[in-house]
């Protein structure tokens, strides 16, 4: 399986590993949020702008109002809010920097909502007076037991009146209104989330049925044999009109075209492997006939030529060679073909040390050794078969190593499975040649040093009769070490 990609440094994945549901997931929560705090910020801007016209036309009101009649004209004296209107007004009168009195006292006064009247202080009246105020209204904050005021400056008679009204009902309607929006948002970012994951889960089930499709025919073994290439897109997922079903009828054509390509395939190689199964079969009794003859000559009383007794002998010698082979090959069609082989329990140790013995005999110039555990080794299989694929390890190794080389032949059991080890100290195989070392007719002679013939079937034999026991095979090769691993599973 893949790796997946490393977290990021909160423990996050990188986006583009994401998958396209928390993608989308993502991408609608991230709009919504965008849009409600766009929205809410708009519609507080606009309701905070409006409260303060309102505001405003308010303060010229209570200006109108305080100066008992038009800001032109009148008896110039300030009174205070309505009775119970519920408004508070802050006024002030100056003439000279010196606060001006009318006939109800000192003009420097802040009345509430409530109708209590409260005196500014001189520190409130510097405040008032380095704030600049002028005809249009200016908000002045006058501490925290007064407040803020929106106010506006008059001058009339010489004497500048100071009239405002508190600011204090915009900032709580503001707030308020923020945390409507807030609140808004978050309710609404609940019902995306878990109404679009639903929706979005809900949409993208035929994509995940078709990766499912891909997913089990990714599964299936392919690559040699009868396939049966029946998987394929639900017909409700091969809509053309939508995306999806793009993806499915494209995906069902693929698998039509590699079902047709793999029943081409297993064709011919039926076709191919009967044809060898055939052929070896058919030679077989040629070649017995001409070893036969062969031999029968050399018995011959009469004198021969040495000449000739030497042909008869290439010939016999050849006949052997190539009856060999064509053995090799009905093997591997009979193996290709499925033949099933006996499972009867069969002693490793003991096939292990007769065929190192019969190396030995074969080569007395390499150095055979065993490496075998106290107690048998058993496993289910053929006798005959398992015996050649300790021959044929041997063989390879007496065969493409020079006279000396060490050649280890080790036996061990781990778990449920059995491990048959063959390592020589030679040359080594070629990285190159490592991928195909075990398919038919691969020779490894220019790595090895060659010291005989060799058809270039053993160890496709090793692989194939592995395979036919429910095991396999495998290499490690570099310079001055080389091991040929053969698992298989154990009784």
């Amino acid at each position: 399986m893949p790796t997946p990609p490393p977290a990021g440094p909160l423990g996050l994945r990188p986006l583009r590993s994401w998958t396209l549901r928390a993608k989308l997931l993502a991408s609608t929560i991230a709009l919504f949020i965008a849009v409600s705090l766009g929205t809410g910020a708009l519609v507080v801007l606009a309701t905070q702008h409006y409260l303060s016209d309102q505001v405003d036309a308010s303060l010229r009101q209570t200006v109108s109002r305080s100066l008992d009649g038009d800001l032109d004209g009148g008896d110039h004296h300030l009174v205070g809010p309505p009775p119970g209107s519920g408004t508070a007004m802050l006024r002030l009168g100056l003439r000279n920097g010196a606060v001006v009195n009318d006939r109800f006292g000192p003009v420097n006064t802040v009345v509430d909502a409530e109708g209590k009247t409260t005196a500014l202080t001189a520190a409130q009246i510097g405040v008032l007076l380095e704030a600049g105020i002028g005809a249009h209204p200016v908000d002045v904050d006058l501490g925290h037991e007064i407040g803020t005021y929106r106010l506006i400056a008059i001058t009339q008679a010489g004497a500048t009146y100071i009239t405002g009204v508190p600011t204090g009902p915009i900032g709580a309607i503001t707030n308020q209104l923020i945390g409507l929006v807030a609140a808004g948002t978050i309710l609404g970012l609940a019902v995306v989330g878990v109404g679009g994951s639903y929706l979005i889960r809900r949409n993208l089930a035929p994509l995940q049925r078709v990766a499912a499709t891909a997913g089990r025919v990714s599964q299936l073994r392919l690559e040699r044999g009868e396939v049966a290439l029946a998987e394929r897109v639900p017909q409700g997922d091969t809509d053309a009109n939508t995306e999806v079903g793009q993806v499915g009828l494209a995906l069902n054509s693929m698998l039509d075209n590699v079902g047709n390509a793999l029943q081409a395939r297993q064709e011919s190689e039926m076709r191919v492997r009967q044809f060898v199964a055939d052929a070896s079969h058919e030679l077989r009794t040629p070649l017995a006939s001409i070893r036969g003859y062969a031999e029968l000559s050399r018995r011959e009383r009469d004198p021969v030529p040495p000449s000739v007794t030497h042909a008869i002998g290439r010939v016999e010698s050849e006949a052997l060679r190539m009856q060999g082979l064509v053995e090799d090959l009905l093997l591997l069609a009979r193996l290709d073909a499925g033949r099933p082989l006996d499972h009867d329990p069969v002693d490793l140790t003991l096939l292990a040390m007769d065929a190192v013995s019969d190396a030995r005999a074969a080569s007395p110039e390499h150095k055979w050794e065993l490496n075998l555990p106290d107690e048998p080794v058993e496993v289910p299989g053929d006798r005959a078969r398992l015996h050649q694929v300790i021959a044929n390890l041997l063989a390879n190794a007496r065969t493409h190593t020079p006279a000396g080389t060490r050649v280890v032949t080790a036996l061990r059991r781990e778990g449920d499975t059995v491990l048959l080890s063959v390592t020589d100290n030679g040359h080594g195989i070629p990285e190159a040649l490592q991928r195909t070392v075990f398919e038919r007719f691969v020779r490894g002679d220019e790595a090895r040093t060659r010291t005989s013939g060799s058809t270039g079937l053993g160890l496709s034999i090793v692989s194939a009769v592995a395979g036919a026991h429910g095991g396999r095979v495998g290499l490690r090769s570099k310079p001055g070490e080389t091991t040929f691993v053969v698992e298989l599973p154990a009784a």
